[in-house]
């Protein structure tokens, strides 16, 4: 293990051999960190917070911290974070809340640069990338493969549905559907992300039903509703290649809280 010897590391925290602390940084009693994990200079590290392998933290991030909520009244809630994951300068990630499910997480394999902050309770999936100064609120739900666009900013409990892209300094006070593209304020829907759907293999034909849902959701004209039932209908005919990406796009619909950028 390498730790300098200016790290301030509490004897009861629990931290693979193989971790590296850099200078000046600070870890509390409750924190565990997993093999390969490297911690830079001047991070702070406290709460009840999980780390996983494999992780790089670059300096000055504050991890595990208190939520921004005035009704946290010092319950033991957590932080869970996944393996491979990239977290750059200045970012700031809080433990969760009693009013939700106590945890926030980010999940694996995930680029996040700085300024990032990840109120209470956040769900973040995998590969991931925040840009610089995103910024999510309370509660929000962000599916695998979601971009967020720098300076993007997110209202609580707002879901973003995986392969979305959320351009920069959008401000996002409504759910965002599987593979939507938007921006602006307000936010509108620009099409989906082909060129990020073809990065990540997908084939012609997987693109064109996507691409089809996309118009019965956005371009036809329907009503929420109906535009659920047209996409049931569109189900019907698909490939089993092709199912499960508008499925995905149909049930996310049902799950949408606070209505969706149309």
């Amino acid at each position: 293990m390498f730790i300098h010897p200016s790290a301030l590391i509490d004897p009861r925290a629990s931290l693979d051999s193989s971790v590296e602390v850099g200078a000046y940084s600070i870890i509390g009693p409750h924190v565990s960190i997993g093999a390969g994990s490297k911690i830079g200079p001047h991070v702070v590290i406290d709460g009840h917070t999980s780390i996983g392998c494999n992780n790089t933290f670059f300096q000055f991030s504050s991890i595990g911290a208190a939520p921004q909520d005035k009704k946290y009244a010092g319950e033991p809630t957590r932080l869970e974070i996944g393996d491979r994951n990239v977290i750059r300068e200045f970012c700031t990630f809080n433990i969760g809340t009693i009013q939700d499910a106590g945890v926030t997480r980010l999940g694996n394999d995930n680029w996040i640069m700085a300024y990032v902050h990840l109120a209470h309770d956040c769900q973040i999936g995998n590969n991931v990338i925040f840009a610089n100064n995103a910024a999510l609120a309370g509660h929000v739900h962000i599916g695998d493969w979601v971009i967020l666009g720098g300076f993007s900013n997110i209202h609580q409990f707002c879901k973003v549905g995986a392969h979305a892209m959320v351009g920069m300094s959008t401000s996002l006070t409504q759910d965002v559907p599987p593979f939507v593209m938007l921006n602006g304020n307000p936010a509108s829907a620009h099409g989906i992300n082909v060129e990020g759907l073809k990065r990540r293999g997908f084939n012609r034909e997987q693109i064109s039903a996507i691409r089809q849902a996309y118009k019965l959701l956005y371009k036809s004209g329907l009503t929420l509703e109906q535009a659920k039932s047209a996409l049931d209908q569109e189900l019907l005919a698909l490939t089993t290649e092709q199912t499960p990406h508008v499925q995905l796009m149909r049930d996310f619909l049902d799950v949408a809280t606070r209505g969706i950028v149309r």
